[in-house]
């Protein structure tokens, strides 16, 4: 049986280990942190269409640009910097995504590029990989059935 001082003991250490949730400044640093990100992905779109492209080839490499952006910083450790500063504001999709596949790579290639890096990327591509297939699908189905039957 645990007594009365041990209990007490036990949540003086939690309170101690547990760190402050300051829920505003984490909302207002994930805010501006994902809008900067979300900044610099419209200005290197205008940056692609001034220079000529269209806007579908402006988007693309766009897109680009942002993966080997987040790749670049997160192989060189800034990305989880950001990411520990800015939280959720890192997840803006594209971004967040490279971060999590180059991560996943970087942390198990000490275990071979097949079974460590490899393997390992899938771990985080391959959910979405599966759920974009099956929801794609499930789309196509419906939108199949209801011009076909109606």
């Amino acid at each position: 049986m645990i007594s009365e001082e041990e209990k007490k003991q036990y949540n003086e250490y939690v309170k101690q280990v547990t760190p402050n949730n300051h829920l505003g400044k984490n909302m207002l640093n994930a805010f501006w942190i994902g809008g900067t990100i979300c900044l610099i992905g419209q200005g290197l779109l205008e940056l692609y269409k001034a220079i000529g492209l269209n806007q579908d080839n402006a988007a693309y490499w766009t897109t680009i640009t942002l993966i080997l952006m987040s790749v670049i910083l997160t192989g060189l450790g800034i990305y989880s910097k950001i990411a520990k500063y800015g939280g959720a504001g890192t997840l803006v999709p594209i971004t967040g995504f490279a971060n999590g596949v180059a991560a996943s790579a970087i942390e198990f290639r000490m275990e071979g590029e097949i079974l460590g890096m490899g393997a390992k990327i899938f771990t985080i591509a391959g959910p979405v990989i599966l759920y974009g297939i099956l929801a794609s699908w499930i789309a196509g189905s419906v939108y199949w059935g209801w011009h076909t039957f109606f």
